[in-house]
């Protein structure tokens, strides 16, 4: 029987972070105390080391043992409960402050799966889906953690860049472990990752739901099925929306006209690209450029 929420807490990024607000920071808990429930402004990497407990989320809940890995997002309320000698770390980080570029990162399924698709995925899966690592895996995975906190209690000259260079470390060690999981909810979520993977190494080229269909080993019913589940929209419009928001990068960014954004992010029509744009943004393409000038 799970316990009665009390009051959420909202953990606050001037609260947990460094005064120096650089958004990356380490917190261990061994044992981890009772806390109640809880959000936070940021986003956060969850390494269960030992011991074992409950992660609860709403009103469920899910057992958690040494090697568990999740990633949870700053709204979505949760606890820690039923606990023995539960010790787990903490990586709280904020990826819009970082702009860290994912560059090839991006071809992994598993760095979908798990940074992305586990803040959308519905909730009677999101835990089910979380990783779990081998005791190699997880060893390797503390080894970088622990070289991590150091360089942030340090804080020597040239910290952040080592900081980013583990924290992307741990990133991409974690994509790649994600995709030797078994689990057979970790294998849904990885099926939609490869399809997100196939549509990222796809930006300037047509693409159909029987492409993505094939690059995630789904049926074309089961595709939109499980992409309204985790994003509440089909493939086709995850697929308008990812390439709208990449072409107002291009506008800010670049002087290329219209129709050479429109050719660039995978439209071939430049009016369907307006229209799509203005459905997304509410200003055109030329709108939205000439506003951002005037703001910079």
């Amino acid at each position: 029987m799970l316990e009665t929420a009390g009051m959420l807490k909202v953990l606050k990024k001037e609260e947990w972070f460094h005064e120096d607000g650089f958004p990356i920071c380490v917190h261990r808990r061994e044992p981890q105390e009772p806390f109640g429930p809880h959000t936070h402004e940021f986003a956060e990497i969850v390494v269960i080391l030992g011991g074992t407990g409950l992660h609860v989320t709403g009103d469920e809940g899910w057992q958690l043992s040494s090697g568990d890995v999740f990633v949870i997002g700053g709204d979505r309320p949760h606890d820690y409960q039923q606990m023995r000698d539960l010790r787990l770390v903490n990586i709280l980080f904020d990826m819009d402050a970082l702009a860290i570029d994912a560059k090839d990162l991006l071809s992994l399924p598993g760095y979908h799966a798990l940074f992305k698709l586990s803040h959308v995925w519905h909730s009677k899966h999101q835990f089910r889906s979380r990783m779990h690592l081998s005791v190699k895996e997880l060893q390797s995975i503390e080894v970088v953690v622990d070289r991590l906190e150091n360089v942030l209690a340090e804080r020597r000259a040239g910290f952040q860049f080592l900081a980013r260079a583990y924290f992307m470390q741990i990133m991409g060690l974690l994509s790649v472990y994600y995709e030797h999981t078994i689990h057979p909810k970790s294998q849904d979520l990885l099926k939609i990752a490869k399809a997100i993977t196939y549509l990222e190494s796809m930006n300037d080229l047509e693409v159909t739901l029987e492409d993505l269909a094939r690059a995630s080993g789904m049926s074309k019913r089961t595709l939109i099925r499980s992409f309204q589940a985790a994003f509440g929209k089909s493939p086709i419009a995850y697929l308008i929306e990812a390439r709208v928001q990449r072409a107002t990068e291009l506008l800010r960014s670049t002087e290329k006209n219209v129709t050479e954004v429109a050719m660039e992010v995978g439209f071939n029509d430049s009016n369907y690209f307006s229209r799509q744009f203005r459905k997304l943004m509410h200003l055109s393409p030329r709108e939205y450029r000439k506003r951002v000038m005037a703001e910079t």
